[in-house]
């Protein structure tokens, strides 16, 4: 089946997908939104508390920011479709995108705002345990692990947030990183410091997850330094080490640099394609703030608009 042909479909949900969504809504655009079928609202439907959204004096949840900007999009005029994009034809001035259903819909602009999925360890008994011991999302299933002892894996701000939310559960936690100086801003390290839940292993990998039957049990670690290896009990097993640009389905339809990340004109959100636009995680790989990404969408509905208007006077 093929839609009527629109003005603007966003590929993708999270802050960047939702402002652009609003933006475009309120010029009278009536912007299709392909929220994805499983996590629309992007990674802040997994975070807990978000304190650093401009506005929100006491923090507010991340499922609650994301359902807000939602309805905010919709009440101007939004659709927001929950179905996975699988292919696109973006050449031409007409674009489709043909969706996980089979449905395939057609507009003059596109907005990519995909975000980023969580990167792998890659290592032996990470997939096997993956579900039964094995976690990317600590609010998710941080619970499973009350009075168990739990390692976290990385070094950045979201895995000492992960750290210090596990801490209310594990009998311990175990924060672990491949060297003795963390990515993690100073508060966040300074806070799991204060945490006497929570102890580090630095200069230090993760070779394996073990387990039996029940799930995962431990966890193999090699010195970076010494090169001897260990084993650490671990029932729990959080993975925070990053992330990779949800970008495949593109298919090499608009050019990406070498990790996947969308390149766009300059500050603009011009993509290399005429009327494909793109914002957020999909095209920052630096700051990936849930502020940046929205202000990224704000540019990236702005451009569209200005693309549309253009081919309205032409």
């Amino acid at each position: 089946m093929t839609e009527q042909q629109r003005d603007v479909i966003i590929v993708g949900s999270g802050p960047a997908g939702y402002t652009a969504a609003l933006y475009l809504a309120r010029a009278g655009y009536k912007p299709l939104v392909i929220a994805g079928a499983l996590t629309p609202g992007g990674q802040l439907m997994n975070t807990t508390e978000v304190e650093n959204f401009p506005g929100f004096i006491d923090g507010i949840m991340g499922p609650e920011l994301m359902e807000s900007m939602q309805k905010q999009a919709e009440k101007f005029g939004a659709e927001i479709l929950l179905d996975d994009v699988v292919s696109v034809d973006l050449d031409g001035e007409v674009k489709t995108v043909t969706v996980d259903q089979g449905d395939t819909y057609s507009a003059k602009a596109v907005v990519i705002t995909t975000g980023a999925e969580y990167r792998k360890l890659g290592v032996p008994g990470e997939v096997e345990y993956s579900g039964r011991g094995v976690s990317y999302c600590a609010t998710c299933d941080g619970f499973f692990f009350r009075n168990k002892p739990i390692v976290v894996i990385g070094g950045g701000d979201s895995a000492f947030e992960e750290a210090d939310f596990l801490s209310r559960f594990g009998s311990s936690v175990t924060l672990i990183h491949r060297r003795d100086e963390f990515r993690a801003s100073k508060i966040m390290v300074d806070r799991a410091r204060a945490n006497e839940k929570i102890t580090f292993r630095t200069n230090a990998v993760v070779e394996s997850v073990n387990g039996n039957d029940s799930g995962a049990q431990s966890v193999t670690l090699r010195d970076t330094v010494t090169g001897e290896t260990s084993e650490m009990p671990a029932e729990g097993v959080f993975v925070a080490i990053g992330h990779e640009p949800s970008s495949k389905f593109l298919n090499g339809a608009v050019k990406t640099d070498d990790h996947g990340y969308i390149l766009v004109d300059g500050a603009s959100t011009r993509t290399n394609v005429p009327g494909v636009f793109a914002a957020g995680d999909v095209v920052d790989s630096v700051y990936r703030q849930a502020i940046s990404s929205a202000g990224m969408g704000c540019r990236a509905a702005l451009d569209a608009q200005a693309y549309l208007t253009s081919l309205e006077e032409a």
